[in-house]
């Protein structure tokens, strides 16, 4: 690994690294032998040995036919391949904020030779946005924003990258997090309110408390918090989410690549395989941080993969680390209110082949009632989806998994396994339609689909929701809770899309119905819905715009309708970004949009350096945007 450059891996193919693939596993050859795009535009997709008829909302998407009823306030764009954002005619857009930018007027200016000062690392904003929410606050409007990873030849460009000094690792640290901020539109439209009482940086090393059943477990305890009850700092924050009584979720995903050993010849624990922690962290964190070096800090791993709770208008709050709804890669979080008042919670493990969750809380919320125990006090739940398109919400106790509440809590991918939920291929953003009882999964991709086993040794063999062995582009799953009630544990399901590319493969890999050649896509990430119910859908994939991904162009956001299957883009990045994070203003007259990694000088143009960025979208016309 020490010969190989990789400052610019994904987290995915880091992971890969780390985790060398296992033994191949025997599979039907789902695509080849079995589906044709044909057969599969009628409705039926075979794998396995079985064969499982895909709802109508699969079928009904047809362009011609949803043109007739489009809901949709603009007009598509066709794609890009520069390195700029492009918007429909009559939409503009501005940068918010980008990485650098100051929080208070205290930080140093971005320098573009040495980037941000360690300084002012905590005082301004981070690096790569990712999941945000927008809340009010008395008459103020605050965005609570993640800032999943950073890229070190930008953040250290004196190393080339490389971490030489604990002045380093702290920049690294602050520059990652969650960032909460005052924004406010003025005549020149929308900026932050610097210095603003509600403005906070939250980084690795903020003081957070640990809740649930984990909390006070041996496995959580370490010489710096014997108790086990006090954590320092969220990592690799990724997707997130807001509870209905005025809080941010936010989801740490790949924080096992941040640990690593100074002792070479320290024996794992066996319980790091699953999480796919080693002995060299991606950042070099242990070289100069003894918290992040497992073989004095064996527990410390043990202390993140968890969803934290953070109070966005009283920057003076502790963040909670919720441990009752389980230990993964947590991509993102969606909450809503079952018919009986409990708090139900969906979430996806982004990692390839593992698992959708659910938690119920056991009790209720009452607006205005108390809410500390909401989420920690509840049940845990996997997903089971079955070939017939029906699916059960497994329940992970002690009876079920032979494990206790808080290992369940630790170990929530061995507890899912024990129980046989359906492998996925990297279950990310989860989006609950406003007007309507269903739910949605962004199946991102899975290249491992029939190919070999999870980290866990589960069979990855096509399944109902997954029908494609090496998945490049990706599905939505929907599925649809028994009695309209998101509390109960049975389920049908389908699938609203499967992306692909018609123009290049006749079989299951040309997609869907409702894929065409005007609105090509791969890697469904980011998903959001808007209060009208359209359902806004955010790529991170392949941007080559070459072969298999010809027609593509960058990544971008489409909005869909749930009811006829239309989809449509609407926004494109500049080369080699992501499109993530989407929230709306308090009016719905602007939409906030994350770029993240930006492969081009974005957006200060030539000769400047590529900055992750949030930009404002409004209607010309200053209408309503969703």
């Amino acid at each position: 690994m020490k010969d190989i450059d990789t400052t610019d891996l994904s987290w995915d193919d880091w992971d890969e690294l780390q985790r060398p693939a296992a033994e191949s596993v025997a599979f039907d050859d789902v695509v080849e032998a079995a589906i044709s795009r044909r057969g599969f535009l009628s409705g039926i997709v075979a794998y396995g040995s079985g064969a499982a008829v895909m709802g109508s909302g699969l079928l009904s998407g047809t362009s011609a036919e949803a043109q007739t009823v489009s809901r949709f306030g603009f007009t598509p764009i066709p794609i890009q391949t520069d390195g700029t954002v492009h918007v429909p005619d009559g939409y503009s857009w501005q940068a918010l904020i980008s990485w650098g930018d100051p929080l208070f007027s205290d930080a140093e200016p971005l320098s573009q030779e040495n980037g941000v000062s360690v300084g002012s690392s905590d005082r301004v904003f981070g690096e790569n946005t990712d999941g945000m929410e927008l809340f009010v606050v008395g008459a103020r409007q605050v965005i609570a924003v993640n800032h999943e990873y950073v890229n070190t030849k930008v953040n250290l460009p004196a190393s080339g990258g490389e971490t030489t000094s604990a002045d380093d690792v702290l920049t690294l640290q602050n520059m990652q997090g969650v960032t909460v901020m005052e924004v406010a539109e003025g005549p020149d439209g929308w900026g932050v309110v610097v210095d603003s009482d509600l403005n906070r940086r939250i980084t690795h090393n903020t003081p957070m408390t640990i809740a649930g059943p984990a909390a006070g477990h041996p496995l959580m305890q370490t010489a710096a918090d014997p108790a086990g009850t006090t954590a320092l700092g969220t990592m690799n924050n990724c997707g997130a989410g807001k509870t209905p009584w005025g809080t941010y979720l936010t989801c740490e995903e790949n924080f096992n690549g941040y640990f690593g050993s100074s002792d070479p010849d320290f024996e794992l624990p066996a319980d790091y395989a699953r999480y796919g922690i080693g002995k060299e962290g991606r950042y070099g964190y242990e070289k100069f941080d003894a918290r992040f070096d497992v073989s004095q800090n064996p527990n410390e791993p043990h202390r993140f993969g968890y969803i934290v709770e953070i109070d966005p208008s009283d920057p003076t709050s502790t963040p909670i680390k919720h441990t009752a709804l389980g230990r993964f890669k947590h991509e993102n979080a969606a909450a809503v209110i079952a018919p009986d008042g409990r708090v139900v919670v969906y979430m996806g493990d982004d990692e390839r082949g593992e698992f959708m969750y659910k938690y119920v809380s056991n009790g209720v919320y009452t607006p205005g009632g108390p809410t500390s125990a909401l989420l920690d006090d509840g049940q845990l739940y996997v997903a089971k989806f079955n070939n017939d398109l029906t699916g059960q919400w497994v329940a992970l106790t002690p009876e079920a998994t032979g494990m206790d509440a808080a290992e369940i809590a630790i170990f929530s991918r061995d507890a899912a396994s024990a129980v046989g939920a359906t492998t996925m291929d990297r279950p990310e953003w989860v989006a609950v339609n406003p007007v309507a009882a269903e739910g949605y999964c962004c199946l991102t991709n899975n290249r491992n689909r029939g190919v070999k086993p999870n980290a866990g040794g589960d069979d990855t063999s096509a399944n109902g929701p997954n029908p494609r062995n090496e998945n490049n582009y990706g599905q939505i799953v929907r599925w649809y809770p028994s009695n309209d009630d998101h509390g109960t544990d049975t389920l049908t399901w389908d699938l609203y899309v499967m992306a692909g590319n018609p123009t290049v493969h006749d079989d299951a890999y040309g997609g869907s119905s409702n894929v065409n050649a005007g609105n090509l896509f791969n890697s469904p990430d980011g998903m959001q819905f808007d209060s009208t119910g359209l359902l806004w859908i955010q790529t991170d994939g392949n941007d080559s715009n070459e072969e298999g991904f010809a027609g593509m162009g960058n990544n971008q956001m489409l909005a869909g309708d749930p009811a006829t299957g239309q989809i449509e883009r609407f926004l494109t990045g500049p080369k080699g970004s992501e499109v993530t994070g989407l929230t709306w203003s308090a009016d719905r007259r602007t939409m906030f949009v994350g770029i993240q990694h930006p492969g081009a000088p974005f957006p200060d143009g030539e000769g400047m350096l590529p900055r992750s960025t949030i930009v404002a979208v409004k209607r010309d016309d200053n209408a309503m945007v969703g």
